[in-house]
């Protein structure tokens, strides 16, 4: 199931909200934000795997045009949020680079 870019949530739950993995509860240092990273990402790449399936199934004349629009829309909206967030990354790095020591 792709990711849902309004919600940031897949078939198995929030992104942002799932618990962390490991030993230590995920009390380790950056894992968590780093997984839900991760897991944004992989959901991109599967919501653009969903899109190039349904224009496939389209232009065979398996699938409808109708789905293969909306899966089209929606990785189009999946990577556009993935852009915005790394936009936001690059901004708060370079606020931080120009801070005085």
């Amino acid at each position: 199931m792709p990711l849902d870019p309004l919600t940031l949530s897949g078939a198995t739950g929030s992104v942002l909200n799932r618990p962390k993995a490991g030993a230590d509860g995920g009390a380790g240092a950056g894992g968590g934000f780093g997984e839900a990273l991760g897991r944004l990402i992989d959901g991109v790449e599967q919501s653009s795997a969903n899109a190039n399936t349904a224009v496939t199934g389209m232009m065979e004349k398996t699938g409808d045009v109708h789905d293969a629009m909306i899966a089209l829309q929606r990785e189009e909206l999946s990577l556009q949020l993935t852009v915005q967030i790394r936009n936001k990354f690059v901004s708060a790095y370079q606020e931080i680079m120009r801070m005085p020591i």
